[in-house]
């Protein structure tokens, strides 16, 4: 459930980015065009990293599924795993996209970019915390409580990248996950809400719409519950790395 959920979240992601693309390129109005580049300028490195990032952990799950099998080249589930263990690297390597995020994507309109992309996932936190479908309250707290991590991080980080960027810098892979882990929270919370409704309405097959909220709720409780945890990691700073000498770390 957690490998199929983590898989919808970045496919969520990934698509949202190609929208975006899309609209800043061909929306009929320059403020809805503008607005959809900054998406796309600020999805595009966490679209890039993160869900490659995701394919790795899934493939690795796979292993764990399989056990030994897992090595054995019949099952293929080894070759998943060395196919997706390059992805992370193709795209310069996800550190360099954490560091464009923090350095360059942070920056347009002094972090408008992420107060937009707050703003829009609010009402969907909302709606589901107050849905008749007690299933979907759980969402609602995890995503509100991700945002609000979200916020926290982003304030630190334009703060010290202004004037101590070596803690910015010591932060940025953090920050690019817990921006992804939160957006990929609601590609799956927006999921839910609508196979909710079908099944309040009737339409479909049941058991298809139970497994959307149900894959909602583990992604919920084994992932969105982790953002608070990387929002202290976001602000950690930089002292104790450089305090490191090697000789300090045994070379």
């Amino acid at each position: 459930m957690l490998m199929k959920a983590r898989i919808e979240a970045a496919r969520g992601l990934c698509l949202s980015t190609a929208v975006a693309a899309d609209l800043a390129r061909r929306a009929g109005n320059p403020m809805d065009r503008e607005a959809a580049r900054l998406r796309e300028d600020l999805l595009t490195p966490i679209a890039k990293s993160w869900s490659t990032d995701m394919a790795v952990e899934a493939a690795s799950i796979a292993l764990q599924i399989h056990g030994g099998m897992g090595f054995i080249e019949e099952t293929g589930a080894a070759q998943h795993y060395r196919d997706a263990r390059i992805l992370p690297i193709y795209e310069g390597t996800n550190g360099i996209q954490a560091i464009d995020l923090m350095g360059r994507k942070l920056a347009l309109g002094k972090g408008r970019a992420v107060r937009e992309l707050v703003g829009d996932i609010f009402p969907t936190a909302g709606a589901l915390k107050s849905a008749d479908d007690a299933w979907l309250h759980t969402i609602g707290a995890r995503l509100e409580a991700g945002l609000a991590a979200v916020q926290s991080a982003t304030g630190w980080m334009l703060e010290r990248r202004g004037h101590a960027q070596p803690d910015a810098l010591a932060g940025a892979s953090a920050y690019l996950q817990l921006l992804g882990d939160v957006v990929g929270g609601w590609m799956l919370a927006k999921g839910a809400l609508a196979a909710s409704e079908a099944l309040a309405a009737g339409e479909g097959p049941a058991d298809y719409y139970r497994t959307k909220i149900g894959m909602a709720r583990v992604y919920a409780e084994q992932v969105l519950s982790r953002a608070p945890g990387l929002a202290q990691a976001v602000s950690q700073g930089a002292i104790d790395l450089f305090r490191a000498t090697p000789e300090s770390m045994g070379a």
